[in-house]
């Protein structure tokens, strides 16, 4: 409480405040310099340091982004490829025409020996030939028994391939077709029965041809005749075979008889 008996504020205890003069009460108290904070826009304005290089410009795509891309472009690309040279192969394999068997064709055999002359010089006998296949003529002379069967003349002649392969013709011209058709009638005739096939061989076994055969002598597109081929069963085969008025019957090794009248001229 105040010596003026009126209430008054509590004062801490201790030692007591000097009284204030009239003339430190007059007398302003230092004022203390207002701290400036920086704007934001200062800031972002300040230029930076001389020493320092300006900042490169951002690019507008990564660094890697290009080589990615030509990467992608390629592998597609590479894709492609495959996918036509694939397809392509399959389609030639599936539409493409289908393969066709090749036939090799081997010349045909020469004599090696020469032939011998020929003593007839009539027009039939020069038209003869001298070689067949590997066959080279070897002996000719008349044959009695065909003309006493009316020929107007006839050949018994051998043919060898200077080994033991042999072939054996006999040729014969008659005044009619007539007359030469019922000669070649009477020796088909004579041909021996066909042997039995062997039950015991293979197919792929057998090299010679498929005996008998008959059929139709065309000459000039015409037919002029007929033959016929059987196996005589010792080895050797005979064919019999007419064209116009001649008569021709040829006996040679059963897998060279087939050929053997194919490549016959007349």
């Amino acid at each position: 409480m105040s010596d003026t008996g009126r209430p008054g504020p509590e004062r801490p205890a201790g030692q007591p405040t000097a009284p204030i003069s009239n003339w430190q009460a007059m007398q302003k108290p230092p004022t203390a310099p207002i701290p400036t904070t920086p704007s934001s826009s200062d800031t972002a304005v300040s230029p930076a340091s001389p020493t320092e290089p300006p900042a490169p410009a951002a690019s507008g795509r990564p660094r890697w982004l290009v080589p990615a891309i030509i990467g992608g472009v390629v592998v597609v690309i590479a894709a492609i490829v495959i996918a036509l040279v694939t397809s392509g192969g399959d389609d030639d394999t599936a539409d493409g025409p289908p393969a066709v068997a090749s036939t090799i064709l081997l010349p045909s055999p020469t004599p090696t020996v020469e032939p011998v002359a020929r003593p007839a010089t009539t027009a039939f006998a020069v038209a003869l030939p001298t070689s067949v296949l590997q066959y080279a003529l070897a002996t000719s002379a008349v044959d009695p028994e065909w003309q006493a069967a009316g020929a107007v003349e006839a050949y018994t002649e051998t043919y060898t391939d200077g080994g033991s392969g042999t072939v054996t013709v006999r040729s014969g011209q008659w005044e009619t077709p007539e007359e030469a058709a019922a000669l070649a009638a009477t020796l088909v005739a004579g041909f021996p029965a066909a042997p039995e096939p062997d039950p015991s061989a293979s197919p792929s076994a057998s090299t010679g041809p498929t005996l008998p055969q008959s059929g139709e002598v065309s000459a000039g597109g015409a037919v002029a005749g007929t033959y016929s081929i059987a196996d005589a069963g010792d080895g050797t085969g005979i064919a019999v075979w007419t064209n116009g008025s001649t008569v021709f019957q040829a006996t040679a090794p059963v897998a060279d008889i087939a050929d053997f009248y194919n490549a016959f001229p007349l």
